[in-house]
């Protein structure tokens, strides 16, 4: 049986779940989420808690058991309180403007560069850093990666888009004494 799985999850004040056959709904001060339930795992709710447990022993559903534990706790997490990821761009020129519900860089192309949020995706931008937020974890991750993707930091002067705390392993260059 998982550690994760077997502790239960705790539903702050203004929480409620619904737990139907095949999908269980979370809603909050902050949104609604949704996942699809997984086959052999059992989720019951005990007054503010719920609790998962796995309907047989199998591998399979042994694996399943702290994932849909977590998963459920991100959701209870995000609907109360949400998550925030923080990008900061480093380099002389690059800027990064937001507009809309998009966000324009300017990091050293010959064009400017824009993404566009997800609608259920915000952003704030505070000089050279990011804050993107939302109610969904994978979701929240997945486009600060993409953020990220536009222009990684590179090893010789740290120029790019990168996490805030975030450590880039710089290389030395070229020292011409050899020759």
């Amino acid at each position: 049986m998982s550690r994760i799985g077997k502790m239960p999850i705790k539903l702050p004040s203004g929480v409620a779940v619904q737990i139907d056959a095949d999908k269980i709904t979370v809603n909050g001060p902050k949104g609604s989420l949704s996942q699809f339930s997984m086959p052999n795992i059992s989720v019951t709710q005990d007054g503010d808690t719920l609790i998962v447990s796995c309907l047989n022993d199998e591998r399979t559903t042994r694996a399943k058991h702290g994932l849909m534990r977590s998963l459920l706790d991100n959701m209870v997490t995000g609907v109360s309180r949400g998550f925030n990821k923080q990008l900061e761009i480093n380099g002389v020129g690059y800027r990064v403007a937001l507009s809309g519900n998009a966000l324009r860089f300017n990091i050293g192309f010959s064009h400017d560069v824009n993404y566009t949020l997800p609608p259920s995706i915000t952003a704030s931008v505070e000089q050279n850093i990011i804050t993107i937020s939302g109610i969904d974890k994978q979701l929240v991750g997945q486009v600060t990666a993409d953020i990220r993707s536009l222009k990684k930091p590179e090893p010789y002067k740290g120029k790019g888009i990168k996490y805030v705390g975030e450590r880039i392993i710089r290389k030395s260059g070229k020292s011409g004494k050899d020759k």
